[in-house]
């Protein structure tokens, strides 16, 4: 069965869709940081509004417990989206309460509604089905149909991506829609050569991935924390960097299977070594097989690639005609550590094919960098949600509207 797309649900002029999207935004001092969520929603509510569609947003922000919790109410991001659509938008002050009922009952057609934050509601990520059910039966009564566009919750079993579907005529949004095609292109026939660059603090994050992907690139770059791992493994002393002592033989055994399928798997030729971890540490740049040579000896901490690993990092990317990135290269948010990722992030966007920037910090890092979203092929909403794709993984807010992998 094919995955159910906007066009299935039929006519939406005067329904009301409940409307899944990932608002989950970061915000400092109640403001938004980075909108790129927001505005990913856009094509889909859009295209619902045009269609006459009365349309109720939900959302979760942050971690709030299963409690209302003012810091992360959903009241800037309402604000946020009536700004980019260009027209009010209503905001409920609860999620399946009297102010929700109000405001849907309230909308006209080609209106948009947001509900406060789906985790206000323990409900929503309740581990218990019959809990979730119950909750899910509450938003489905505020609708008569589903759009699920929320692409960073698709590996969530939870009440707003996963119960509703079975409760109301339901399909994929068209954010979806793109992350999948663009995913489906990284997994099937690529164009090569194909380089996938990893990087974060851990190699544990990444196992599914590397072991799902090893069989499928020419190249597999390895950066940020995460490569002291590696390097540990090859036998280079790693001062106080990150290392995952568990992961060794894990990683020597990656390195084993690189080889045999012929596939470069390229580790950092230098690093940046700082004395602590803060934005004014005293630095400096040490190549792989002197870490502890530094004047910071076994105490060096290593926070970033160095330039001539960005160099060879750089050339390998554009070189390729389908790269996929996940992680960045150092700690980015500290400008003293940024060089690498912003290297790496100026790369892709020569690159002569398609280039996709995993969700999560690598999007967070090209925007914080300044890179525009559209000098790259795509960037994913979904950190998590994308990995698990990646990694083969069977993904439950897909299937309940009928992808099969």
């Amino acid at each position: 069965m094919a995955l159910r797309t906007l066009g299935s649900l039929g006519p939406l002029a005067g329904k009301r869709v409940l409307v899944r999207c990932d608002l989950n935004v970061p915000l400092r001092d109640g403001r938004i940081t980075d909108d790129g969520r927001v505005r990913a929603s856009l094509p889909t509510l859009n295209a619902l509004i045009d269609q006459g569609a009365r349309v109720v947003v939900c959302s979760h922000l942050g971690r709030p417990e299963g409690a209302p919790d003012e810091k992360y109410s959903l009241a800037p991001v309402a604000q946020r989206l009536s700004e980019l659509l260009g027209k009010p938008v209503a905001f409920a002050r609860d999620t399946v309460g009297e102010s929700a009922r109000e405001a849907v009952a309230a909308l006209d057609d080609g209106d948009v509604a947001v509900l406060e934050n789906l985790r206000f509601q323990p409900g929503e990520t309740a581990k218990d089905d019959a809990e979730r059910r119950a909750f899910a039966e509450e938003l489905a009564s505020l609708a008569d149909a589903f759009v699920s566009d929320g692409f960073g919750v698709v590996h969530r079993k939870q009440a707003s991506v996963f119960d509703i579907a079975d409760l109301l005529p339901s399909a994929a949004g068209l954010l979806i829609e793109k992350e999948l095609d663009v995913l489906d292109r990284l997994t099937e026939n690529p164009d090569r050569p194909y380089t996938v660059v990893l990087g974060g603090s851990k190699v544990s994050d990444k196992l599914g991935v590397i072991e799902h992907l090893l069989p499928r690139v020419d190249r597999l770059l390895v950066g940020g924390g995460m490569m002291f791992t590696f390097l540990a493994a090859e036998g280079h002393p790693v001062g106080k960097s990150l290392l995952e002592e568990d992961q060794l033989d894990t990683v020597r055994r990656y390195v084993e299977d690189a080889r045999a399928r012929g596939v470069e798997l390229v580790l950092p030729v230098d690093a940046v070594v700082a004395a602590s971890f803060s934005a004014d540490a005293d630095h400096v740049v040490a190549p792989v097989s002197g870490l502890e040579e530094t004047p910071f000896g076994a105490d060096g901490l290593g926070l970033d690639i160095g330039p001539d690993t960005a160099a060879l990092f750089a050339d390998l990317v554009a070189d390729s005609r389908t790269v996929f990135w996940n992680g960045p290269m150092g700690v980015f948010e500290m400008p003293a550590f940024a060089a690498g990722t912003r290297r790496v992030a100026e790369a892709l966007t020569t690159v002569s094919g398609l280039s996709v920037v995993g969700g999560g910090d690598s999007a967070a890092a090209v925007r914080q960098l300044g890179f525009a979203d559209d000098r790259f092929g795509h960037i994913s909403t979904g950190g998590g949600a994308s990995l698990e794709f990646l990694e083969g993984k069977k993904l439950p807010g897909l299937e309940v509207l009928g992808w099969q992998a």
